[in-house]
């Protein structure tokens, strides 16, 4: 099966590849909108979901979509991108001292298949200053990460005090669960 990568994210890219996969990437250009009312551990699902029937009907036969979306979450509110280094330093000082959760969704499109899950990943930073808000922001731009960090960069080495789930998670691709159901795929 050919693997097809509906992702721009150079996070998702390189998980794929560290997990010996060969793939093409084909990036969704949908507007990733959402109803305000849904819940949001499902905001995730529901947006790898809208990149998936965005793209399915340019897959050919035995090419496996893979789409998935990433939402920080944190007091019942998503965390979305921010806009601004303004956006990005208040987004930090909310996650300061504080848990979080981290949800990526995955829908995946073979044939006539449609697969589905998500991982969630539960993250407490320590107490962050005004100069480490102010440096990562700075160094990093993270301004492409939902929660405006990026676990794998400094802020992620100096800040997070505990983490319970997966690390990949957190990065963008659930890689555990991905190989397991890519597995089952593989023995249909």
């Amino acid at each position: 099966m050919e693997i097809i990568l509906g992702s721009a994210s150079p996070r998702r890219k390189e998980l794929l590849k560290q997990m010996g996969f060969d793939f093409r990437i084909l990036i969704s250009d949908v507007e990733e909108v959402y109803d305000p009312s849904t819940p949001p551990e499902d905001v995730a699902s529901v947006l790898a979901k809208l990149k998936a029937q965005f793209l399915k009907n340019k897959l050919g036969p035995r090419q496996l979509l893979i789409c998935c979306d990433t939402t920080v979450i944190l007091n019942n509110e998503v965390l979305g991108k921010p806009e601004s280094k303004n956006e990005a330093k208040n987004t930090l000082r909310s996650l300061s001292g504080k848990r979080h959760e981290v949800i990526s969704a995955v829908c995946m499109v073979y044939g006539d298949k449609t697969i589905e899950f998500k991982d969630s990943t539960s993250i407490e930073f320590k107490t962050l200053n005004e100069g480490e808000i102010e440096y990562y922001i700075n160094e990093y731009q993270p301004f492409d990460k939902a929660g405006s960090y990026g676990i794998q960069e400094w802020i992620g080495h100096i800040g997070v005090s505990k983490i319970e789930g997966s690390y990949t998670n957190v990065m963008g691709l659930p890689t555990q669960l991905l190989y397991k159901e890519m597995e089952k795929l593989r023995s249909v």
